[in-house]
């Protein structure tokens, strides 16, 4: 509270840490090894698989993917490129930001986005003191009624029935925007938008 006064989260909601098993094995015991977070632990191995598919069709299936939750990319299939239900990538972003997401993915690869998700044991060794501290902030949460990680079993249950008020006492709104995926703030970019700056204003 001393340095954020308020927080908007989009899309994917708050996670409390387990203090007896690591985050990977959580992930493998509840989704499976082609669960996405999962099958980005091997340092090259999908790099491999993005670009034989190329970038502007792994990039078309992240910002349009429709299917429900949770995101699973099977090896051979990793994007699911020929079975997921997705709307019309040129319709979502201008041809000028979509050349540009291509042409820089091209140039510096996925490597440095997906070293995230390696590092999650790690950040959980590391934030280890910090099990079990509350988000004390006020908080706005946006997704969409698409969304992957919202459509996987347990997690609207986990924002609408009470449960999250326990990890982020002082959640103030879940915003629930129709027909909008992962990709919030590029899909819907003004509403985002009007929605961040009326909330934050609030706490100047």
């Amino acid at each position: 509270p001393e340095r954020v006064k308020a927080f908007v989260c989009l899309s994917v909601p708050f996670a409390p840490s387990s203090p007896q098993m690591k985050p990977m094995d959580r992930m493998r015991g509840f989704f499976g090894n082609d669960y996405y977070i999962c099958r980005f632990q091997a340092l090259g191995e999908i790099e491999a698989e993005i670009a034989e598919i190329g970038t502007t069709k792994v990039l078309k299936t992240i910002f349009s993917i429709r299917k429900p939750g949770p995101p699973c990319f099977p090896e051979g299939n990793a994007f699911g490129i020929s079975t997921y239900q997705c709307f019309n990538f040129l319709a979502l972003l201008a041809f000028r930001r979509r050349a540009y997401y291509v042409t820089k993915f091209d140039q510096k690869g996925f490597t440095g986005g997906l070293n995230y998700y390696r590092a999650i044991d790690q950040n959980w060794e590391v934030t280890e003191k910090w099990t079990g501290v509350q988000v004390k902030v006020p908080v706005k949460f946006i997704v969409g009624d698409l969304e992957m990680v919202y459509t996987t079993l347990g997690t609207k249950e986990y924002i609408h029935n009470g449960d999250s008020k326990k990890d982020v006492p002082f959640l103030e709104e879940a915003v629930v925007m129709e027909g909008v995926g992962h990709v919030i703030n590029q899909e819907r970019a003004k509403e985002i938008g009007s929605h961040i700056y009326d909330f934050i204003k609030k706490f100047k």
